[in-house]
C-alpha cells in the first residue's frame, strides 16, 4: 500500500471527523475505576467498564458479543464481526482494566476524569489501554464509512491484564477456537516516541512474588529490646538489598543478566528525559539503555508493608511483607526465573527469620517474527499515516502474557504489537496521558493495515 491507495485519504478524513466522538467515548471509559483488585476498588467498576465495551461492540454490529467469566474472577469482552466470504480473520486486542492511580492528590487533574491539557488527554487508562480499545473502534468505523471492513474481526478486551493473574490466558487455553485468527494486532504497546511509527518485536515476561518475614510474636519497644531482638522490617530491608549490586544491576542467584540488544538504540540523554531522572542522579545497571530495559532481567520492589512515617511508634516490627516484580527478557523462561527468585529470597533471608514466598503472577517473554507478511502490510500502512517516517522495530520492557498463549495456540498466526503508550504517556505513573494525534494516526494505520492485509490474502 502506498499513499496513492484509493482508500487511504478517505479513511484518514473519516478518522479525523470521528475524533470528537472518540474523545467523548474515551472520557466515558476512563471514568470507570476499573482496577481489577476488589481490595482497592469495587468490582462493580470493572463490570461497568466491561458492559460499556460490550455495548460499543454491539453498536458496531458485532455478533456473539459476550462477557467471558475468566478463571481469575474477572470478565473479558468478546465480539465477532464477519467479513466478506473467504476473507482472513484478524484478532484485535486491548484491555479495559487499569493500574491504580497512585493517589489522586498527586495528579494535576482527577485520574478518572479525562482532562485535556497542553494538547494531551490525561486520565488513568487513557493510553494503557482504554485508548487502545477506542483505537480499534475508530479504525473499524473509518472502514465502514469507506466500503466496509474487508476482513473478519474478532475483538477481545481483557479485564485483568494489569494484575497478571492470567484469567484470559487460561480461558483461551480451555476454549482454543475462540480467539483463532490469521493475524493478531495487540493494541497495548506504543511508539518509540511521539511521531515515530513503531512495532514492538519483543516483550519481557514477568513473575510476581509476595514475600513475608516473621521474627517476633508481636511488636516490641525499640528502646527496651532494640539491638538484640530481630526486627522483621530490618530483615526485609537486608533481603531486598540482596537483589541488586552496587551499580543497581539485578542480582538473582543463577539468573543470567548480561543480554544485549542489537536493534534500535535508546540514547541515554533521551532516556533520562523520558524517565524524568533528576539532575545528578545516575542511571542504574550496565550496558546500553536498550540492553538494560529490553534484553536483561530487572527486579523491582513494587510494594512493602511497613509503618507509615506519620504516626510511627518506637517499635520493632514482628512481621514485614513485600511484593516483588521481576521482568524476564526473551530467551529466558519465566517459570525458571520464578524458581530462582524464590530460592534467592529464601537463601538470603537473614537471622533465621521465618520466610514465606507466594507467587501472585507470571507471564512468559515474547518475541515476534518481524519478517512475516503482516509486518510488510503494517509498514506500508504506517508510511501513509506518518508521512516521511519509516516503521521502526523496538523492544518493550513490559509484559503482555497473552502474547505467548496466542503464539502457542495459533502457531501460524502473525502477531503485531502497536499502541499508544509512548514515553510521554507515562503509563502506570501519575498523570498518565494519551496524545490525540497518536490516536488519530494509529487508527488510520490500523484501518489501512486491515485493508492491505485483506488484499494480500486474496488468491
Amino acid at each position: 500500500m502506498t499513499a496513492t491507495h484509493p482508500i487511504a485519504a478517505p479513511v484518514a478524513a473519516s478518522v479525523a471527523a470521528l475524533m470528537p466522538r472518540a474523545k467523548s467515548e474515551l472520557a466515558e471509559l476512563v471514568a470507570f475505576q476499573s482496577v481489577a483488585d476488589p481490595a482497592q476498588f469495587p468490582q462493580s467498576e470493572c463490570e461497568a467498564a466491561a458492559n460499556w465495551c460490550a455495548d460499543a461492540l454491539r453498536t458496531e454490529g458485532f455478533q456473539d458479543v459476550a462477557l467471558l467469566d475468566t478463571p481469575d474472577g474477572t470478565q473479558s469482552v468478546y465480539g465477532f464481526l464477519p467479513g466478506p466470504e473467504g476473507a482472513p480473520t484478524v484478532l484485535l486486542y486491548a484491555h479495559y482494566d487499569v493500574q491504580p492511580p497512585l493517589g489522586e492528590d498527586k495528579w494535576a487533574s482527577p485520574p478518572f476524569e479525562l482532562t485535556e491539557r497542553n494538547g494531551r488527554w490525561y486520565g488513568r487508562g487513557a493510553a494503557d489501554c482504554k485508548g487502545g480499545f477506542v483505537m480499534h473502534l475508530l479504525a473499524l468505523r473509518a472502514l465502514k464509512e469507506n466500503g466496509g471492513v474487508p476482513v473478519s474481526v474478532k475483538v477481545i478486551a481483557e479485564g485483568s491484564e494489569e494484575q497478571g493473574t492470567g484469567g484470559l490466558e487460561r480461558y483461551a487455553e480451555a476454549h482454543p477456537d475462540l480467539l483463532a485468527a490469521d493475524t493478531v494486532v495487540i493494541g497495548d504497546t506504543g511508539n518509540f516516541r511521539v511521531g515515530l511509527p513503531t512495532v514492538t518485536a519483543t516483550l519481557r515476561g514477568m513473575t510476581m512474588l509476595r514475600v513475608t518475614l516473621d521474627t517476633l510474636e508481636g511488636n516490641l519497644h525499640s528502646g527496651q529490646f532494640g539491638g538484640a531482638a530481630p526486627d522483621a522490617l530490618a530483615a526485609m530491608i537486608h533481603l531486598l538489598a540482596s537483589l541488586r549490586d552496587a551499580d543497581g544491576s539485578t542480582t538473582v542467584d543463577g539468573l543470567t543478566a548480561d543480554g544485549t540488544w542489537s536493534g534500535l538504540q535508546y540514547p541515554q540523554d533521551e532516556f533520562r528525559a523520558d524517565a524524568k531522572v533528576r539532575e545528578g542522579v545516575e542511571l542504574i545497571g550496565t550496558g546500553t539503555v536498550a540492553d538494560r530495559i529490553w534484553a536483561r532481567p530487572a527486579v523491582t520492589v513494587i510494594g512493602i508493608d511497613c509503618p507509615p512515617v506519620v504516626g510511627a511508634t518506637p517499635s520493632l516490627q514482628a512481621s514485614a511483607r513485600a511484593q516483588i516484580s521481576l521482568r524476564v527478557p526473551p530467551g529466558q523462561d519465566a517459570a525458571e526465573a520464578t524458581r530462582l527468585l524464590t530460592a534467592h529470597l529464601k537463601a538470603h533471608t537473614p537471622w533465621g527469620a521465618k520466610v514465606a514466598v507466594e507467587q501472585v503472577g507470571q507471564g512468559q517473554p515474547f518475541q515476534a517474527d518481524t519478517s512475516s507478511p503482516a509486518y510488510t502490510s503494517m509498514a506500508d500502512a504506517m508510511r501513509f499515516a506518518y508521512p516521511g517516517e519509516e516503521m521502526q522495530i523496538s523492544g518493550m520492557g513490559g509484559s503482555i502474557p497473552l502474547c505467548n498463549t496466542l503464539a502457542s495456540l495459533y502457531p501460524e498466526a502473525e502477531i503485531l504489537l502497536i499502541g499508544l503508550s509512548e514515553p510521554e504517556a507515562q503509563i502506570h505513573a501519575v498523570n498518565e496521558s494519551v496524545s490525540p494525534e497518536e490516536l488519530e494516526r494509529l487508527s488510520i494505520a490500523e484501518a489501512l493495515f486491515l485493508t492491505h492485509y485483506a488484499e494480500s490474502k486474496k488468491v
